[in-house]
């Protein structure tokens, strides 16, 4: 077969940046990254594998360090006044671009106004809401002049919000709050982002980028830290195949990888010990429901549905117990909240659970002579294939014939993000911040980049937006219990997992350590040579 010089590009440029490095050359960090990025733009980017290079090539205001606690970035300082609502950031007066120019207030000025202008199609642009004027100016109804975001001078920025937000400061060390090079956007527009175009304020800088392959970083040597980071070089590598990614690692071709192929995992632990790293995190996997489309728009439909779904199975048989049941959106032990509410499902067994299941079908108009079809997607890995394999033969036992369509990771979020239609699809959220809005925002009315399916309920929206105005913060989580409790009701989403993270560490790579945000900047590791 003919192979495309294009396609042999890649292939070699990949394959470079995976070998070993050899005498005399700086130590190359090969990383296995979660997928292939749709874009680097930090304002238009929406998934962990972006937000893992991301921090490596910006500084936001605050960031995290390799524990996942909040750190100075661009700001050295910052004051918060008595009533919650006035931030005033110091940055550093070292701050700069990597192109050797100096990281201003009017940096973050600008960056805001262009992730909450409608004309960007920010997909997170609701992660900003608190700000003041953030919503209306992100729907068109005001100007970016009206947004609480200004410059006090060169290095002090003052942001105000709507009201009291009790995780603001961890929102400003996600995508959406980092700055971009105004000049550079101006000048080459969407291909900013480009090697050679490309000017960021982080401990990186990015030289190289090969489409499906590697994304090659090197030291900002104009970061205020530059001198002091161990790794040089660090290659980001997509991962779709797990089993794959494994046998890359074992060959030495990968230090780390992000996701492993779960149904090995007791095999991965017997071949490589204490390289297998678990840990916490808040992150859900979900069957979203298109709740536009019949037969799905029946609560009843999806009733049944999530009573067959074994969750113990999957996350102790299949996962090998590196996920836990869901039976509820928010995950347990997420700071500001209570106990959450759960779906039914948890008391007795799935066979239990049938004949409410078919009597659910019946009503709906469906049974043996009308079985259901479902067509389920899901964006291809190992991991993905197996949960979507199992899922269907527990529907089966009740006659209910299921179709898959599988794509990679970028098609698939796309696709859901722009509105396409579906039935039943594979979704995960891997919070940005440890509080129980990050989860229950999602399914809100008018968020269409992130609530696939576009399920919308008068009565949940109401108790959020009570909520996000609600100072007591008792009398807030019983707010964000009773929305929970709706969308537990009516189903828009059936929660199957809650997420571990799950890592294979290479022994030459020191400074990682496990955490609940799942952060492990680069600049904070360090390779053997």
């Amino acid at each position: 077969m003919a192979i495309r010089r294009r396609e042999w590009l890649a292939g070699a440029a990949a394959l470079a940046a995976t070998r070993p490095a050899s005498a005399g050359e700086a130590a190359l960090y090969r990383r296995g990254n979660d997928a292939d990025p749709e874009t680097l733009d930090p304002h238009r980017s929406s998934s962990v594998a972006e937000a893992h290079i991301l921090r490596d090539l910006f500084d936001g205001l605050l960031t995290y360090d390799n524990h996942g606690a909040i750190i100075p970035g661009a700001a050295r300082a910052w004051t918060v006044s008595e009533d919650g609502l006035t931030f005033r950031f110091d940055l550093r007066p070292d701050g700069k671009w990597s192109n050797g120019e100096p990281v201003t207030a009017d940096d973050f000025v600008y960056a805001f106004r262009r992730m909450l202008a409608p004309a960007t199609g920010a997909k997170y642009a609701e992660i900003l809401s608190p700000i003041r004027g953030a919503a209306a100016f992100n729907r068109g109804e005001a100007t970016g002049d009206a947004l609480g975001v200004i410059a006090e001078g060169p290095l002090k920025l003052t942001i105000t919000l709507e009201q009291p937000t009790p995780y603001f400061l961890e929102l400003l060390t996600h995508q959406t709050a980092l700055p971009v090079h105004r000049a550079s956007v101006e000048r080459y527009g969407d291909s900013f982002t480009r090697p050679g175009n490309f000017v960021t304020n982080g401990p990186y800088r990015l030289i190289d980028r090969v489409p499906g392959g590697a994304i090659t970083l090197e030291v900002n040597p104009h970061h205020p830290e530059a001198g002091i980071i161990a790794i040089r070089r660090v290659a980001f590598l997509p991962i779709s195949y797990l089993s794959a990614a494994v046998r890359r690692y074992a060959a030495g071709e990968l230090d780390s990888l992000s996701q492993l192929p779960v149904d090995q995992i007791v095999d991965l632990r017997r071949r490589f010990g204490t390289q297998v790293v678990l840990g916490p995190s808040l992150g859900l996997e979900v069957l979203a429901i298109n709740t536009r489309k019949a037969p799905f728009s029946d609560r009843r439909i999806r009733q049944a549905l999530s009573l067959l779904i074994d969750r113990e199975y999957l996350a102790d048989g299949l996962y090998g117990g590196t996920m836990s049941p869901a039976y509820s959106i928010c995950p347990p032990g997420i700071d500001n909240y209570r106990t959450p509410p759960e779906t039914a499902g948890r008391q007795g067994l799935p066979i239990d659970h049938e004949a409410e299941a078919r009597r659910l079908l019946s009503e709906a108009g469906f049974g043996p002579g009308r079985p259901l079809t479902v067509e389920y997607r899901f964006n291809v890995s190992d991991n993905n294939r197996n949960t979507a394999v199992a899922v269907a033969e527990m529907w089966r036992d009740l006659g209910i014939e299921t179709r898959f369509v599988y794509t990679d990771a970028k098609t698939h979020f796309a696709f859901l993000r722009d509105g396409g239609s579906f039935d039943v699809a594979r979704y995960a959220w891997i919070a940005d911040y440890s509080d129980p809005q990050n989860f229950l925002f999602l399914l809100q009315s008018g968020n269409d980049g992130l609530n696939a399916g576009r399920w919308s309920d008068p009565a949940y929206d109401a108790l959020l937006a009570q909520a996000a105005s609600e100072r007591d913060l008792t009398r807030r989580a019983d707010l964000l219990y009773d929305a929970e409790t709706i969308a537990l009701r009516e189903l828009p989403w059936i929660p199957l997992m809650h997420y571990r993270s799950k890592a294979l560490i290479a022994p030459r790579l020191h400074g990682y350590t496990p955490n609940v945000r799942n952060a492990a900047p680069t600049r904070f590791l360090r390779l053997d040579a």
